[in-house]
């Protein structure tokens, strides 16, 4: 096979693979298709496709205009799937600003207003409040780790709903909550 037709089918698989999964980095690209993260970058310049981070940004923007409860200001992370009244998912990249200055650990309020926010998020109402929260940090979260918490509605009872978050770095579950939320 000529190193055309080699091309021409990865730009075809790459441009396949992205649509399923919009949020794969470079790296994460460059190892899948056995070439290097600059190949990936002249691939995705040549096809238009832009970098992770405005893939994602892309994603949650069309995702704010669908959130009744929470505005985009005070969405903590990017909103990347959100389907009201059954699953929402964001990511959180842990910035110098949210550690502890010794450690480099994330300090736990981030992680808890991630799960929060994606709890109330979830919810079908205008108005929608936190009644109580059950949480267990499972691990300490570091500097620069990205952190995707998935909410997903549990059971509904008029108008209270327990929400189920876990947040993970990568397959690793670092939190996990249960939130009784109330809708008005």
């Amino acid at each position: 096979m000529n190193k055309r037709l080699v091309k021409v089918h990865r730009q075809e698989n790459l441009q396949v693979f992205l649509v399923e999964n919009p949020f794969a980095t470079d790296e994460e690209l460059a190892q899948k298709f056995g070439c290097s993260i600059q190949t990936i970058r002249l691939d995705r310049l040549e096809l238009g496709i832009p970098e992770v981070r405005e893939r994602m940004k892309r994603v949650a923007e069309a995702n704010y205009s669908i959130v009744k409860s929470v505005t985009d200001r005070e969405i903590i992370g990017e909103l990347i799937e959100l389907d009201l009244g059954k699953k929402a998912t964001s990511i959180l990249e842990v910035t110098s600003e949210m550690v502890a200055e010794k450690s480099h650990v994330c300090r736990g309020h981030h992680i808890f207003s991630q799960a929060n926010m994606l709890a109330v998020a979830l919810i079908d109402a205008e108005i929608v409040l936190t009644g109580s929260a059950r949480i267990r940090y499972r691990r300490p979260v570091y500097l620069n780790e990205k952190l995707i918490a998935t909410a997903v509605l549990a059971r509904q009872r008029s108008n209270k709903h327990l929400v189920k978050v876990v947040s993970k770095v990568g397959a690793e579950e670092v939190f996990v909550g249960k939130f009784i939320v109330v809708s008005r």
